[in-house]
């Protein structure tokens, strides 16, 4: 029989086991009709067996009832008498949702409108009970566990039954998988309240939040079937749980797998989507989407799995969708904790309002960059009262920089990270100079090193706003700190015909007083070398050792000292040099004395003509060697040259 029932058939809406009998019941369920036999069905199901017993008991006076019938009957009284008695019996029946009919071949017909998990999970329990092997997985265990309890496929009933076999691989098999128990949660959503009497949904939770961290990342895609409730009732599981770090960005990723599987176009570069993830109506996903909102950790996420792209992709789509000014909100403060992390891609929001007049929304970029220095406000005193903390426990100065280094890291790339938005958006001519200006002077002057791209942003914004005003120009150009300019930016600012004339001058004026800075830089540094003393790293050397205590490892003397090596070879190599060209000059001086001596001799003659000759002679071979010494001709006029210097200045000489 039971290899005859793997060939049942369906004719449209109706279902035929081919076991070579005529079959003697009738289910319906919904809208499809089972045609079967009731002593296989009866010895595993003890609903069955109940329902087709009082059927059977039933049906022996309604025949007697018919008898009377065809042989006529006792009158009109005895007629309508049977026709009160047949209503309420039709009454009856109704209220158990069962109903008997006899046909040609005597079946029993029983309704069950209210069956889970629909007429594929009535077709696998009727196999099971016909002796088929019915395959449980994780989307079918739920349901046959449901209607093994609808039906009374119970123990009690008959031996290794439906609800037995499913309550067992429901503990060794989908509750020790997260994906699994994710799949059998999604089939109880179509079972309530039935799979919420039996503990399934509950069982499902908790095997997901304690499983989350420890199994395979593989299974987070899985949660994008579920529904919004299902949803909900796991982020809580999880949070309840609570754990470690690792708990934490599991968390993290079960919320980014659902988000990103379930609204659509989170991201520009996210436009595929689960194929398994139901497809979503805009109202819908602005409810998910204040959900995963709802469900992002209040404290700092680790930035691993909640990056700064996928917040700043939320915000984006809670433009779209109009959420919530909460759900926006709580989206901004959350987005400033990562916004050392974002690109240029990622802040540019563009105006979903309509009565936005910019291409991008300036005032939420803004927004964001206060909470970022609120943000870094909060830290930056947390750090500095854990490191008076730490003063007064004596710990070492050495570690005392690394505390506020990270902070400052992340204002730097905050800051380029501003420049470079304000360069993108200052060619919108409806961007107004007040806006402008104020998320330019939002940063703190230690946010930029040079201010190159901000004077970037600034040429930007006047050459697409040529019409401004004297003031709004010089408003625009007031964000510019000429002295944090470099070379080659002073060098386009001096040429810069758009900028005021004072901002100009100004830019010049600067680029003066670094030129003298790094001459007088230079010579200091000079200095040292030239008189024989130490080298300024081999001073400083020594003060850092000195300031080091007795038998303390000092991180940095390995390097200064190989740096002092080097140095002091330069200097070596440097004063062997200037020995030698020391020895040169002393021999040339003398060869020229001798020459000037021998001109002398040959000339015994006029004192003009003996003083002539010489010089002309030395000035011959002085200009063809290249050489320039201080001779006594020389020196004669240099003094004539100090004396008449002196005259011109009104001077005695």
């Amino acid at each position: 029989m039971s290899s005859s029932v793997r060939h049942g058939s369906s004719r449209g809406q109706a279902w035929f086991c081919t076991t070579g009998l005529p079959s003697d019941v009738v289910f319906e369920v919904h809208d499809m009709t089972f045609h079967l036999h009731k002593f296989p069905l009866m010895s595993k199901s003890r609903k069955i067996h109940r329902l087709l017993s009082e059927l059977d008991e039933q049906r022996g006076p309604a025949r007697r009832r018919r008898r009377r019938r065809s042989s006529g009957g006792d009158g009109d009284d005895g007629a309508a008498a049977e026709t009160e008695i047949e209503e309420e019996e039709a009454a009856e029946q109704q209220q158990q949702q069962v109903r008997t009919k006899e046909q040609d071949g005597q079946a029993y017909s029983i309704v069950f409108p209210d069956f889970p998990g629909g007429p594929g999970t009535f077709e696998a329990a009727a196999k099971f009970c016909y002796g088929v092997r019915v395959d449980l997985t994780a989307w079918n265990v739920a349901p046959l566990r449901c209607a093994a309890e609808y039906l009374e496929m119970t123990e009690d009933h008959a031996e290794d039954n439906l609800a037995a076999r499913a309550e067992a691989y429901l503990d060794e098999t989908v509750l020790r998988h997260p994906g699994d128990a994710t799949r059998a949660l999604k089939s109880c959503e179509e079972l309530p309240p039935l799979a919420e009497e039996l503990g399934i949904v509950s069982r499902c939770v908790d095997a997901i939040a304690a499983r989350a961290s420890a199994a395979p990342r593989t299974w987070f895609d899985d949660l994008a079937v579920l529904g919004l409730r299902m949803y909900r009732r796991v982020m809580e599981a999880m949070a309840a749980r609570g754990g470690d770090g690792r708990a934490a960005e599991a968390r993290e990723s079960c919320l980014v797998s659902y988000a990103r599987g379930t609204i659509p176009g989170l991201s520009r570069s996210m436009r595929r989507r689960l194929a398994s993830a139901p497809v979503s109506s805009e109202v819908e996903q602005k409810e998910l989407l204040e959900a995963v909102v709802a469900s992002i950790p209040a404290d700092r996420c680790s930035g691993r799995v909640v990056t700064a792209k996928f917040l700043f992709a939320l915000l984006r789509t809670a433009h779209i969708l109009r959420a919530s000014d909460a759900a926006r909100a709580a989206l901004e403060r959350k987005a400033a904790t990562q916004l050392q992390q974002a690109t240029l891609e990622d802040v540019l929001i563009p105006s979903y309002s309509g009565a936005a007049e910019t291409l991008y929304d300036v005032d939420c970029v803004h927004r964001i960059v206060r909470h970022f220095l609120e943000e870094e406000e909060v830290r930056g005193g947390e750090a500095s009262s854990s490191g008076a903390i730490e003063e007064e426990e004596a710990v070492p100065a050495v570690a005392a920089p690394e505390v506020s280094r990270p902070s400052a890291v992340a204002m730097v790339q905050v800051g380029k990270l501003v420049d470079s938005y304000l360069a993108e958006v200052a060619s919108d001519a409806n961007l107004k100079p007040d806006k402008f200006c104020e998320l330019a002077l939002s940063l703190p002057d230690h946010a930029r090193i040079y201010d190159d791209g901000v004077y970037r942003a600034v040429d930007i914004y006047l050459r697409a706003h040529p019409r401004l005003t004297a003031e709004e120009r010089d408003r625009v150009v007031g964000v510019v700190d000429c002295r944090k300019l470099t070379v080659e930016a002073c060098t386009h600012a001096a040429q810069n015909e758009r900028l005021p004339l004072r901002a100009v001058l100004q830019v010049l004026f600067f680029e003066q007083l670094q030129l003298r800075r790094a001459i007088a830089g230079t010579l200091l540094a000079a200095a040292p070398l030239a008189a024989g003393g130490g080298p300024p790293h081999a001073m400083r050397l020594q003060q850092q050792q000195r300031a080091v205590p007795v038998g303390a490892a000092w991180p940095g003397a390995t390097a200064l000292a190989q740096e002092s090596q080097v140095l002091r070879l330069d200097m070596d190599s440097v004063a062997s040099r200037v020995q030698e060209l020391e020895r040169e000059c002393s021999s040339m001086r003398r060869a020229i004395k001798k020459i000037d001596g021998r001109g002398g001799s040959r000339s015994p003659g006029a004192d003009g003509d003996a003083a002539a000759r010489p010089a002309a002679g030395g000035g011959r071979w002085r200009a063809r060697h290249g050489c320039k010494f201080s001779t006594q001709v020389c020196d004669s006029h240099a003094r004539n040259v100090v004396a008449s210097r002196a005259s011109r200045m009104g001077m005695s000489p």
